[in-house]
Parts: structure tokens; sequence; C-alpha cells
């Protein structure tokens, strides 16, 4: 049993998404400081500002902890998405960054269009994974040896947990809360933070908006 607790690395680029990154850093703070520890990591330490919509990097800012090159190894790692997500699929630092964490961590998470950069560092290949349902199309288009899953609000294979869009990486992070701490810890942390988990990874009340945006903006 680790004795010292799980050092969460939340990975933060211009654009991210808010809930993505918030709704499971709040449910994991629940668990407690004694469980896990919550550290905030950028490209370079400092204010990230988040996604306004599709409007890009226009929110509000927040401060990374650490930059890539003086960042520790976590123990869980958490990727969310956001209109930001199509700049860093062509950051080499970010890529070798997620691959690098990766392959240390115990757990490696995604919320949204996080998964495509999982997928486009080739972290996901040979796995079953989700994405966004709107703009599914931009996960599907790193690669062609992910078993891309379309109705699903979250999959776990192995250690890495996908998540669909924004508000699903919660019920993402109660499911890992669940795995790591036990059933009790996860009702708490629903309950503190008056959410209604949707415990069923299969069912996804979204699956019929595939790829929605993503045709309106002529990605399909």
């Amino acid at each position: 049993m680790n004795t010292q607790p799980l050092q969460l690395g939340a990975v933060l680029y211009p654009g991210f998404e808010m809930l993505d990154y918030f709704g499971p850093l709040e449910l994991f703070s629940v668990v407690g400081s004694s469980l896990v520890n919550i550290n905030t990591v950028a490209q370079e330490s400092g204010p990230v500002a988040a996604a306004i919509g599709s409007e890009g990097a226009l929110g509000p800012k927040v401060i990374a902890d650490y930059g890539f090159d003086d960042a520790p190894a976590f123990d869980i790692l958490l990727v969310p998405g956001g209109s930001g997500t199509l700049t860093e699929l062509e950051n080499p630092a970010m890529l070798d960054f997620l691959r690098a964490q990766s392959e240390t961590a115990q757990w490696v998470s995604s919320v949204c269009t996080g998964s495509a950069l999982l997928a486009k560092a080739g972290l996901l290949d040979g796995l079953r994974a989700t994405s966004n349902k709107q703009v599914f199309a931009i996960a599907t288009m790193q690669s062609d040896k992910v078993e891309w899953v379309e109705a699903a609000r979250w999959v776990e294979d192995g250690k890495y947990f996908t998540s669909s869009g924004v508000s699903a990486g919660m019920d993402m992070s109660l499911a890992m809360i669940e795995k790591l701490f036990g059933s009790e810890a996860a009702e708490m942390a629903a309950s503190y933070t008056e959410y209604t988990w949707h415990r069923d990874a299969d069912s996804d009340p979204f699956a019929d908006e595939l790829n929605v945006l993503a045709k309106q903006l002529g990605m399909v």
C-alpha cells in the first residue's frame, strides 16, 4: 500500500478546456492530500490561458507549477482537451513529454480531445479509447492503430483511461478514484460535489452526435 500520496500531473496548454481540467481535479482534491497531491505542468511554468469555447486561449489563466523540463515523474497523468489541442498536435515538446511521463506513470488519463494528443504520441496504439463525440475525427485522424470506441462515456484499457467530451471526464475520474481508493472514496467525492455519477462506461447519451461539429468544420 502506498505510504506517500500519489503525484497527479495535470497538463496545461494554451486553449485547454476548463471543465476537462477542473472537473477531474475537483474530484481528486476531495479524496484528500494524504492520498493525492495535485501538480500543474505546462511546457513552461507560469500562467496558461484557458479556452473560451472555440475562440482559443482567451480565458482565465492558470499557473503551471512545473515546466516540462523540471517536472517530476508523475504517478497519474491528466491530459485535457480543448481548442488548443490542434496546435499541440504539432508540438514536439508536448508529444515527447507525454511519451516520457507515460512510460513511468501508473495511470494515464485524458478528457475530450486529450486522447488525440495521446494517440498522436503513439501511446494508444493497440488499445481501446474514446474522445469527444462532436469532433471525434480529431482523435481518429491521429492513429489508425487505436480501436476507437464511438459509443462510450469513458474507456479503460490497461493503465489508460480516456473519456468522451468535457463533463465525461468527471465520470471517468470517479471510476479512477473507485479503482485506486475504493468505492467509498468515489461515493464520497460524488456526494461532496453534489454530482450525479454516470456509472455505466458504455452508456453514452451523446453518441448520436458523432462528428456533428467536425462535419460543420469540414473535417470529415
